[in-house]
């Protein structure tokens, strides 16, 4: 009896605490996103000098070609980029996973490495390389060799292709690790081999967490801001038509820059809600006891498999390297001079130590409470499905879709009054950085529980530990 009374008094706190988990995030994201964006809608159907009710400015974007365009370039730019970084990031991954690729540990690691740096760096990195007066251009002019423009629609596909697709591998190799083996070998027995049993039941069990990575690119380049205003040029696209309006010296128009963030937020929520429904209410589960064996390569196919994969690898880290080496030439005001040395370094750490201590602090802080917030929420997601914890999952994805310089102006506006007064403290840079970058975490954990049958936490219970610490 006693033994029943305690499995009762754990079941008991253990829903309290996912209660009590539930009320305290919709709190805060309530505060911290919904009112901002609330005030970002009404700004976007209250417009003019008396500040009157109206769709005048949907309206106007819809019927003008200026703005209407965009929206396609921004749609095109989103989706054949998706595409290209999921056929990079998707065979890489299963590859590296399933075969005897020598270096595995350090392949990750350049993968990972590429993530590193900001989209804009990238940008400016294949600017140095293959722009107009770009050190490559430059080398390889003598010999009447021209390669195609860095600028426009084709360099963005470049830069975002080979900056996304390492979300796509790590999706991948993360959902292949955690695969039973024992599903695949019942696909041979039944006959199922080679290709088809690929794509008839590998990749349909790593589903969720493919889809969670696509989604991830999807809105990483939909919101990107740095890359097409730096090698856009004629190309535009919404977040830097937005942040025109929203900056622009020569009148414009807030309520137009809150009528596009909001179509681009619509947007963002119909691809999860595709999502959703793609995945459905089918059964992912698995308990990842016995995950697939490595594959044992020929030496032939060994050589090119290998060759590929740290071929792009390599390819993918060309921003990082060449900002590197640039950060090591001398300079002369804004140009570049022949030579090397610490000197920017030093310029840095003199005028810019207290910068650069701030921001490891403030990341540091947000990174921990982006740990907590996404696990949890990620958790109630999926093992706690209803219709509350659906609309958790749509508010905290949306923010992400948000141009972070957008997202910066209408913290501003929310915060720079009481009753809460954040703006210009440090409070508001840590709260926007774990608002931005929450996703991230939140949608790869939701991946991952997805494979994770219940019955592995179910077992774990009934051992003694509590749901909390299962």
């Amino acid at each position: 009896m006693k033994t029943i009374a305690g499995m009762n008094r754990k079941r008991i706190f253990a829903l309290d605490f996912w209660n009590l988990m539930t009320f305290i995030f919709f709190v805060l994201i309530a505060v911290f996103l919904v009112y901002p964006l609330v005030g970002l809608l009404s700004r976007s159907i209250f417009s003019g000098e008396n500040n009157s009710f109206g769709l005048s400015s949907y309206l106007e974007f819809f019927q003008l070609p200026y703005y209407f365009s965009t929206l396609w370039h921004s749609i095109l730019l989103t989706l054949v980029s998706t595409v290209l970084a999921t056929l990079v990031g998707l065979p890489m991954g299963y590859v590296v996973a399933r075969y005897n690729i020598p270096g595995k540990k350090m392949l990750n690691v350049m993968v990972v490495i590429s993530l590193l740096s900001p989209p804009f760096i990238g940008a400016y990195a294949w600017i140095v390389l293959l722009g107009r007066s770009g050190f490559l251009t430059k080398l390889i002019e003598p010999l009447g060799i021209h390669l195609p423009s860095i600028y426009g629609f084709g360099g963005m596909l470049l830069v975002f292709t080979f900056k996304m697709f390492p979300f796509i591998y790590m999706y991948v190799i993360g959902a292949l690790g955690s695969m039973d083996s024992s599903l695949e070998e019942a696909a041979e027995s039944l006959g199922v081999h080679g290709i088809k049993r690929l794509f008839t039941v590998t990749f349909p069990l790593i589903l969720p967490t493919l889809t969670s990575g696509v989604v991830m690119v999807l809105m990483t380049v939909l919101s990107d801001l740095g890359t097409p205003m730096l090698i856009g040029e004629g190309y535009k696209v919404l977040p830097v038509l937005i942040y025109d309006e929203f900056m622009s010296e020569m009148g414009g128009s807030f309520a137009m820059a809150s009528t596009m963030s909001v179509i681009i937020i619509v947007f963002s929520l119909t691809v999860l809600f595709l999502q959703r429904k793609i995945i459905g209410n089918k059964d992912y589960n698995m308990t990842g006891l016995r995950p697939p064996a490595v594959i044992e390569l020929k030496p032939g196919s060994k050589i090119i498999l290998t060759t590929v994969v740290y071929g792009i690898a390599v390819f993918a880290l060309i921003p990082q390297i060449t900002t590197v080496v640039t950060s090591f030439i001398k300079t002369h005001g804004p140009l570049f001079v022949k030579g090397f040395s610490f000197e920017s370094y030093r310029y840095i750490w003199d005028k810019m130590a207290d910068s650069i201590m701030h921001t490891f602090t403030y990341a540091t802080i947000a990174i921990i409470i982006m740990i907590f917030m996404g696990i949890l929420t990620a958790y109630l997601v999926v093992r706690r499905k209803s219709r509350v914890t659906a609309l958790l999952d749509f508010l905290l994805m949306s923010p992400y879709v948000i141009p972070g310089s957008v997202l910066g102006i209408i913290f501003i506006m929310a915060f720079n009054k009481p009753p809460v007064l954040l703006a210009g403290t440090a409070t508001i840079l840590i709260i926007s950085y774990v608002i931005r970058k929450i996703p991230f975490l939140f949608r790869s954990s939701i991946g991952i529980l997805y494979q994770l049958d219940p019955a592995v936490e179910e077992a774990s219970i009934s051992l003694g530990i509590s749901p909390v610490r299962t």
